[in-house]
């Protein structure tokens, strides 16, 4: 859900081929991955310009040979096809086999993807995946490649071609305003006379920087605000306006840790593993420095004492996966409260300026997560110098906004990237980048535009109707647990039935006036990009003011439904190490009786050891930190499967599909690893959304395939990454590994064991299955 998350939190706190690049659409949209702010969220905000004639040249005759060999593939490829159909169905005198041209399709893509020379009893990821990850090298400027990366390069397409339509002529002024946002992001000319210009008055205008000049050495809580205040980075802390967990009809301040720019606590403390990270960064810091204006041995000096206090946040900043009980970490206080907790910041000022142009007072009641956290931050900031906390503050700043500015600074942000991710040198179009920005700006006009010209109404009928049947099995689960009592039971069926469904996407971004009014207030101009970002960190703050004396809007934590194993497990969630602490109201207080809690506890205990076994390149996977995820997968898989036997009982056996020689039941499981690569299965992701794309079955004509119905489209697990973006996977991400989320989960799957037959003591039927849900 990364895309629509981007901007929510801002409103409330090689592989593009040449038919994607000209629209051309035959085989439509594969399904895309868990959810990230983009497809490889990281590389979002860089540019590169056209290049020279001869590398256009260049590519050019590379494109027509390769344009050729895959014509010549494909034909001989559908020569095989038709003759090994053609046998299949004379070998098939009960014709149940699937001969559509949608079938035959879909079982090219999944035959494709598979490496049938592995033993799916020895690793099933490697049966199901392997022959994707052989026919897919990691592209230039990826450290992560995935079947995500292909729909939305081609919706990307799609939306450049809704933008730069001469023709356009929206009646709406939030979709006006995403037109000129785009535009203002495409003018590399006027980007590179501008130059750092921009970011040095912004710098000067907040009060300068000890690194390019003179500064105002009394003006610590003035930086502080217009940084985090005005221009919404998160030094220090990050603040913001949501839900209160423990009365979730009404909004509430809230405050947390924050304040590094590496991706984990790790990189800082860790030294040794991470030596080269630490000096690309430090020179990452210095580059950007002297561009603003500051000279190369002071900047260094002065940036390394930088690093070093971002090193003593990171030794007081809390784990993720010692922060996974709400419970531990809420505590409500007044402002009062706060400012004794944490002195150093004045929490009255800052919040009331934050928050203008609400009137607050300090009995004003604030959510702190994190208490012992801002405690020794607060110490911190009080025994630190001031030109060092000067330095910190217009860092966090110029890091927020450097990727607007000229190539120079992308160029910087590259080299950092290469050391920090593995990633190779970036061919980005410019046009790519700026539709990435834009989504992140406006994702829900952009969203409008695309769903106009894209979207298939009766997708959203049928992936409720799935939905309904994913709760009833889900349901039907709870009463076949014998470790939970009656009274828990009961109320976790409550819980079920109380959780809301929100899918494709919301209505209200088709009424013109609704999204207008979302945006109203956002000043976009067609002659300055960097203005415009500025423009929206100022807009998007008001708006979280704004929320505070209102009641939660739901739409604000939108949660579109995918399918099948997607929908379990999003719904078993709710039920995690985490979402078990809430109730059917979404209130954070305790539910559970005893005996039951202490159950749960014991089979969650089971599979963060099961999962704390596996390995990436010699490292060990956080079973703790994945805990969640791992048993929202297994949860998921296993309603979708019941789900999926349900629909059998009432609509009885379908045929099946060519040339795989598997049962639907098995396919089942297959889609689960391959997360179902098919035109059958996709309606587009749309830009706005998070956790894309939003896939459900649409309609091919012919047999359909009710297996493939329950495939998860939104974790694409076929994939490949470098080994650097394999570390701050471990590292930072609440999911476990790709390839370990579908052996870790089907090696607990008693049904996958049956209908594959795997002997006991196999790798995939190891004896012991970890079950929670």
């Amino acid at each position: 859900m990364a895309r629509m998350n981007v901007a929510l939190q801002e409103l409330g706190h090689a592989m593009p081929n040449y038919k994607r690049a000209t629209l051309q659409d035959e085989e439509g949209p594969e399904p895309a991955g868990d959810g990230s702010t983009s497809p490889d969220s990281v590389e979002v905000g860089f540019r590169k310009g056209p290049g020279t004639l001869l590398s256009r040249l260049a590519s050019r005759s590379q494109l027509e040979l390769v344009l050729c060999a895959v014509a010549v593939s494909l034909a001989l490829l559908l020569s095989v096809a038709v003759v090994t159909l053609a046998i299949q169905y004379r070998r098939d005198p009960s014709h149940s086999t699937c001969l559509t041209d949608a079938c035959v399709r879909v079982a090219s893509k999944i035959l494709e993807a598979l490496d049938t020379e592995t033993d799916p009893c020895q690793d099933f990821y490697q049966y199901s995946c392997g022959g994707w990850i052989k026919r897919n090298p990691l592209p230039n400027g990826r450290s992560k490649w995935s079947t995500f990366n292909s729909i939305w390069d081609q919706n990307q397409a799609i939306m450049k071609h809704l933008l730069e339509n001469t023709t356009f002529n929206s009646s709406s002024e939030a979709e006006r305003k995403t037109q000129r946002y785009y535009l203002s992001c495409l003018k590399e000319q006027r980007i590179e006379e501008l130059g750092s210009q921009p970011l040095m008055e912004l710098i000067d205008k907040i009060g300068g920087w000890n690194i390019t000049g003179s500064w105002n050495q009394t003006s610590f809580m003035e930086v502080l605000k217009s940084v985090s205040g005005t221009y919404r980075a998160t030094p220090f802390f990050t603040v913001y306006v949501g839900a209160d967990s423990k009365s979730s009809n009404s909004n509430i301040i809230q405050v947390d840790q924050s304040g590094l720019f590496l991706p984990s606590r790790d990189y800082y403390l860790n030294k040794t593993a991470n030596e080269r990270v630490l000096a690309a960064y430090l020179d990452y810091m210095v580059e950007l420095g002297t561009l603003l204006g500051g000279t190369p041995e002071p900047t260094r000096l002065q940036m390394q004492q930088v690093l070093d206090f971002e090193t003593q946040l990171a030794n007081i900043t809390v784990p993720q996966a010692e922060r996974r009980d709400d419970e531990k970490i809420y505590h409500k206080m007044s402002i009062a409260e706060l400012q004794v907790l944490a002195p150093a910041i004045d929490w009255l000022d800052y919040l009331s300026y934050a928050l203008a142009p609400l009137e607050l007072a300090d009995t004003e009641p604030v959510v702190v997560y994190g208490d012992t956290y801002l405690q020794q931050v607060s110490e911190l900031i009080n025994d630190t110098d001031r030109s060092i906390l000067n330095n910190y503050l217009i860092w966090n700043l110029v890091q927020k906004t450097a990727s607007s500015l000229d190539q120079r600074f992308e160029t910087a942000q590259e080299r950092l990237l290469e050391t920090l991710y593995g990633t190779r040198k970036s061919c980005t179009p410019r046009w790519q980048t700026c539709i990435s920005n834009t989504d992140d700006t406006l994702g829900f006009a952009l969203g409008s535009l695309f769903v106009k010209a894209t979207f298939d109404r009766d997708s959203k009928a049928i992936a409720e109707e799935m939905i309904s049947e994913i709760r009833a099995a889900f349901e039907v689960s709870l009463d076949q647990l014998d470790w939970m009592d009656e009274k828990t039971r009961q109320a976790a069926k409550e819980k079920a039935d109380a959780i809301y469904d929100m899918i494709g996407f919301p209505d209200f971004i088709l009424d013109n006036k609704e999204l207008d009014d979302v945006y109203d207030g956002y000043e976009v101009s067609e002659d300055s990009f960097f203005q415009n970002m500025l423009n929206f960190y100022n807009f998007s703050a008001k708006v979280m003011a704004d929320q505070l004396r209102k009641p939660p809007n739901r739409d604000q934590a939108l949660n579109f439904g995918g399918i099948g194993v997607v929908m379990g497990h999003e719904l078993t969630h709710a039920f995690d190490d985490q979402g078990r602490e809430y109730d059917k109201e979404g209130n954070l207080r305790p539910w559970w009786q005893n005996s039951s809690l202490e159950a749960f506890k014991n089979r969650t205990a089971c599979m963060t050891e099961q999962y704390g076994r596996y390995t990436v390149h010699s490292e060990k996977v956080n079973g703790r930190q994945t805990l969640g995820e791992n048993i929202a997968d297994n949860g998921g898989l296993k309603a979708a499967y019941n789900a999926y036997k349900s629909w059998l009982q009432k609509n009885g056996e379908e045929k099946r599909l060519p040339a795989l020689g598997l049962t639907n039941h098995q396919l089942f499981f297959v889609g689960f690893a391959q997360v179902g690569r098919s035109r059958m299965m996709g309606f587009p992701c749309l830009p706005g959304c998070s956790e894309q794309p939003r896939s459900s079955p649409s309609r091919t004509g012919g047999a359909r395939c009710p297996s493939l119905r329950l495939l998860p489209l939104r974790q694409v697990w076929c994939s490949v990454r470098t080994p650097e973006s394999s570390h701050e996977g471990l590292v930072t991400d609440p999911h476990s590994p790709d390839k370990y989320r579908v052996i870790g989960t089907l090696s607990n799957s008693r049904d996958f064991v049956e209908h594959f037959g795997c002997p006991l003591g196999s790798p995939m039927n190891p004896g012991k299955h970890c079950e929670v849900w």
